[in-house]
């Protein structure tokens, strides 16, 4: 068609007149005047929607299959991991006897102490969350954990709560190099602060320059006002250098902590602190010195009857 003046206006009255059909056939419902006109066109085209229905059916059962095979796929690869997960959970016999002892000597370790404890696990490391030496643990607010508390295991003291989610809560360790703690020596009560060295050994001021301490002593936190961040008593790490005392005011040793940052799983907030200091009482008991084995001496007499070969034994 031409387009022309009239084609126009035909193209319009046609658009007018099926806007009024279609409004004339919403109003009337089902008495709609045009309902005749609908079966017709049904009774033509309803056949050939029928054959392209059926041409068309096969790929869409392949579509449909495709899909129903991915999910069936989805939900495979969903229970494999579940399986996974169940399993690492369990884990092996010997893993399962690991933690049992972790438990146990943490729980030992809070009776001596008389720390009232919540247990947790470590669920993710500090590289996602910065370069500090920190760890994510499963206990957060509604499990009473709340900033600056004592976190501890069974070998001593792991660190301290710094942030607190409903469900989480993240723990500086005591190796972090902005970690300070108090510290109190074994017996002889003499105090200082020990500050973390990423993967070395602690370094520790003396506030007493002329305190004697030798490798192998051990040391506890002293305690903090209000006992935020940290309770007394909890054990920190053994000396293993001495720098020499140069008539300083402060004298540094360096101590070897007891916890393994490295290895950490289960862990215990101290929710509750103890009455009273417990001193030393947290520290485990001194391995005895192995004792010398007693030296054995034989003596060989030589006999007088004794024969010299080559000679009769009468001379």
């Amino acid at each position: 068609m031409r387009d022309t003046r009239e084609s126009r206006l035909l193209l319009v009255l046609l658009i007018a007149i099926a806007f009024a059909l279609i409004t004339v056939d919403i109003r009337a419902g089902e008495e709609s005047p045009v309902d005749g006109a609908r079966q017709a066109a049904a009774a033509v085209f309803g056949p050939v929607e029928k054959g392209v229905a059926t041409a068309v059916d096969p790929v869409a059962h392949a579509i449909g299959a495709v899909r129903d095979s991915g999910e069936r796929h989805n939900r495979i690869a969903v229970l494999e991991k579940q399986n996974a997960a169940l399993k690492a959970k369990l884990g092996s016999d010997d893993q399962t006897r690991s933690r049992i002892h972790e438990l146990d000597e943490m729980l030992k370790r809070a009776g001596a102490g008389q720390y009232g404890i919540k247990g947790a696990e470590v669920i993710a490391i500090g590289a996602a969350q910065g370069f500090s030496w920190t760890v994510t643990i499963d206990a957060g607010s509604k499990d009473g954990i709340e900033r600056d508390m004592t976190v501890l295991n069974g070998d001593g003291l792991v660190g301290r709560v710094s942030t607190v989610g409903p469900d989480t809560a993240t723990v500086v360790l005591a190796n972090d190099p902005d970690f300070t703690v108090g510290t109190r020596l074994e017996k002889t009560g003499e105090l200082g602060f020990a500050t973390g060295q990423g993967d070395r050994a602690l370094s520790v001021q003396m506030l007493n320059g002329k305190a004697k301490v030798s490798p192998g002593d051990r040391l506890v936190t002293f305690g903090s006002r209000g006992n935020k961040p940290f309770v007394p008593g909890v054990p920190i790490g053994e000396v293993v250098k001495v720098d020499p005392s140069r008539g300083d005011l402060t004298r540094t040793v360096w101590v070897r902590p007891f916890v393994g940052f490295s290895r950490l799983d289960i862990v215990g907030v101290v929710v509750m602190p103890p009455r009273e200091d417990p001193r030393d009482a947290v520290l485990p008991p001194k391995p005895e010195a192995p004792k010398p084995a007693p030296t054995v001496t034989v003596t060989v007499t030589p006999s007088g009857s004794a024969s010299v070969p080559g000679k009769p034994a009468d001379d």
